[in-house]
């Protein structure tokens, strides 16, 4: 199993910084009319997932660990309820395809989370920087 030795490695916390990324590419677009607040959440819980993957994976417990990434994998799905909320709304049909990628990454972050979180549930052992795919 490989071992990583900093957060940047992970193939999840690098599928999080490219769902932060496409959602400022979202947000950033001119014509996007969604109001304020949700603008603000949606921004906040896209960062979220690749911050919680670095906090958890810096600290020094398997406990600590676990706790950041269920939070990551939290806010994963928040990404997708938001998206699920909107996506149905003319104003945003343009960017159909965005919201659909946005999606497709925040589901795919919550599946290797949910993978990562099951190895350090069945082996409590284990460093926590294995990457749980392997």
């Amino acid at each position: 199993m490989p071992v990583y030795e900093r957060f940047e490695d992970l193939p999840v916390w690098q599928d999080a910084a490219h769902l932060y990324n496409l959602a400022l590419d979202l947000l950033q677009a001119q014509n996007v009319r969604l109001g304020p607040g949700w603008r603000i959440q949606f921004e906040r819980a896209a960062l979220s997932v690749s911050s919680n993957i670095a906090e958890g994976f810096e600290r020094l417990t398997p406990g600590e660990l676990r706790s950041f990434l269920v939070i990551a994998r939290g806010s994963a799905g928040e990404v997708r309820s938001m998206v699920g909320i909107v996506i149905r709304r003319p104003e945003v049909r343009p960017h159909g395809a965005q919201f659909h990628e946005i999606r497709r990454v925040a589901e795919s972050c919550a599946r290797q989370l949910g993978g990562w979180l099951q190895t350090i549930k069945r082996r409590p052992k284990q460093t926590k920087r294995s990457d749980p795919r392997r």
